[in-house]
């Protein structure tokens, strides 16, 4: 359901630019502060006497929460509507900051982790939001480049705050990026509270859909006109809510894509923050130098985010997707395989920090994309948010691992950090390894649904033969099955955002394909009998799975991704209760860790 409009395409082009404009301005505040820690490590641990375990758990801290805070926000936003949803993450946000800077101007390490476990809360639903909004408004117009853009913003800010976060803090004093940091998130708030009060506006004057929320809020507005209008508008918020226990039936891709998320999440965050005190110690560099070349790990995305945005939404009908995640886990690979050389053959930091950098400059933007393929888009902030859950899942654990690594006794102080060059070579292997594995289980899923498909025409034709003594002429394609319209809800469910359906849902599927699977229709179980008919009229489910040994795999992997959330936080409430120490038992840790 859309709300009617008057606009022309030119003013709803115009009004869709200015949603856009307010959903990248959304995350500046909190993806500055994100990066302000990192080129900061050995001044930090100079003048508060902190150690690398210490460190690592401040970064952890802010990754903690979005263990599960980003499937809360998918299911928030899908519920309560990304407005409410938005302005409650930007809030906490700011709040976050502002005890991280007490923290900082008093010295204390624990009140500086609590700020950025306040801020972690906040971060992971505004990114739910942030993309939410952008694929509402765009997920048929243009839609690659628009989340590029929005993450561009993100990315930018990181950039700057990587790259300026020492020079402020020798020009202004040490508390400058932080206060710089708090600024921003202030001016995120101001610009949330802009697009809530624009909101209603800016979706009147757009062909953009309806949240489960708005149509609730419409159905209470015609209540008193028209009783049965309302109650028709209800049962279509209805279907738009989204219930958790669904996580687990939404397919085997599904929860490939979350395993490859992991394995991200264990080696994207963490370096981007241990780069600049890696590459100082590694090569014998100054903090100004170390600083200014890890900060180019963030650079590649303020450029290829707009070029890969442009060249998903060309190549849409070809398999363009998956191959470029490919490439990108190679060039990490090659990073990781740079810097765990030794420093007397490479010399210089530079080409491992330019694989990185361009490698992880757009793969994010891809998992983003990845979503709208394999979900409904009534699940597509419900899958955002488990994809970001487990991608933090995966960083607070290797973070935090990290830094008790590098705190590690040994004869030489190099040796820790090679064994965590090595570490997160090793996960970038398995990434590409999954990554593979994804691409075969898509092709297999594929052709699967096509011959399920093609039976179920054939079975048609039968019908009709015998049955009314009409046979449909000429063959059948596995995307003229049979479907209902009998709601508008349903028919934007089962269209794809991303992708052509023709080629998807054809049996000859050659490359790194990713077809929009929530199209097809449930497939009987391998030990069921496979010329069991099968309904095939209505629409196709909002969760889709092709087995019930699909479902229970599902679960399996569930309380998995589970058990994974309570190991980090175990893994983290217990390092920082024996780890993290007081202003005063630092005191004499001060000017003697210098090397940590």
């Amino acid at each position: 359901m859309t709300r009617p409009t008057n606009a022309s395409g030119r003013s709803a082009f115009v009004v869709r630019a200015l949603a856009l404009l307010c959903a990248c301005s959304l995350s500046i505040g909190s993806h500055y502060a994100s990066y302000i820690l990192g080129p900061l490590k050995s001044k930090i641990t100079r003048e508060m006497g902190t150690d690398n375990t210490e460190f690592s758990l401040l970064i952890s801290a802010l990754s903690l929460n979005s263990t599960w805070t980003p499937l809360v926000g998918g299911i928030m936003a899908s519920r309560l509507g990304t407005t409410l949803t938005s302005i409650l993450a930007t809030g906490v946000i700011f709040l976050g900051q502002a005890l991280l800077l007490l923290g900082d101007i008093s010295e204390n390490v624990r009140l500086m982790a609590f700020g950025l476990f306040v801020f972690g809360l906040g971060v992971s639903p505004l990114a739910v939001v942030q993309e939410t909004i952008i694929v509402r408004f765009f997920q048929s117009h243009g839609l690659g480049v628009s989340l590029a853009l929005g993450l561009v913003a993100g990315k930018g800010a990181s950039f700057i705050s990587a790259r300026s976060s020492y020079p402020l803090s020798q020009k202004f004093g040490p508390h400058a990026p932080f206060i710089a940091s708090t600024a921003l998130a202030a001016f995120s708030v101001l610009i949330n509270l802009i697009y809530v009060s624009a909101s209603k506006w800016l979706v009147r004057n757009s062909d953009t859909e309806l949240e489960a929320a708005e149509i609730e809020e419409e159905a209470s507005r015609r209540a008193s006109h028209n009783l049965s209008e309302a109650q028709a508008l209800e049962r279509v918020a209805e279907k738009r809510k989204v219930h958790f226990r669904d996580i687990t039936k939404l397919g085997d891709v599904f929860w490939v894509y979350i395993g490859l998320n992991i394995l991200c999440g264990a080696i994207w965050s963490p370096f981007t923050h241990l780069a600049a005190n890696i590459i100082e110690r590694r090569y014998g560099l100054t903090e100004l130098e170390a600083s200014n070349s890890a900060s180019y790990l963030l650079a590649g995305s303020v450029i290829l985010y707009p070029i890969c945005g442009y060249i998903t939404d060309h190549f849409k009908n070809r398999p363009i997707v998956l191959q470029l995640f490919l490439l990108s886990a190679v060039l990490t690979a090659c990073c990781y395989a740079w810097l765990a050389l030794p420093p007397s053959w490479t010399e210089t930091p530079m080409p491992g920090i330019a694989a990185f950098g361009i490698g992880q400059g757009f793969s994010p933007l891809l998992l983003v994309m990845i979503v709208p393929q394999i979900v409904p888009f009534k699940y597509v902030s419900t899958t955002l948010g488990a994809h970001k859950a487990l991608e933090q899942t995966g960083s607070t654990i290797s973070q935090t691992l990290a830094g008790l690594s590098l705190d590690l006794k040994s004869r030489t102080a190099k040796k820790p950090m090679q064994y965590l060059l090595n570490a997160f070579l090793a996960i970038n292997l398995l990434e590409i390894l999954v990554l593979v594995g994804l691409v075969k289980l898509v092709r297999r899923r594929s052709r699967a649904a096509a011959e399920t498909q093609n039976r179920r025409s054939s079975a048609s034709r039968k019908e009709q033969s015998h049955g009314r003594g009409n046979v449909q002429q000429g063959p059948a394609r596995p995307s003229q099955a049979p479907r209902a319209s009998t709601s508008s809800e349903e028919s934007t469910e089962a269209t794809p955002l991303l992708g052509e359906p023709e080629r998807a849902r054809s049996p000859r599927l050659e490359g790194f394909e990713t077809p929009p699977i929530h199209q097809y229709l449930i497939l009987p179980d391998q030990d069921e009998d496979p010329e069991a008919p099968t309904p095939t009229d209505g629409p196709p489910a909002a969760v889709i799975v092709t087995s019930k040994s699909e479902i229970r795999r599902g679960e399996i992997s569930a309380a998995a991704s589970a058990a994974l959330v309570v190991f980090a936080w175990v893994l983290f409430m217990v390092t920082a209760w024996l780890r993290l120490r007081s202003k005063q038992d630092r005191g004499g840790a001060a000017g003697g860790s210098g090397s940590s």
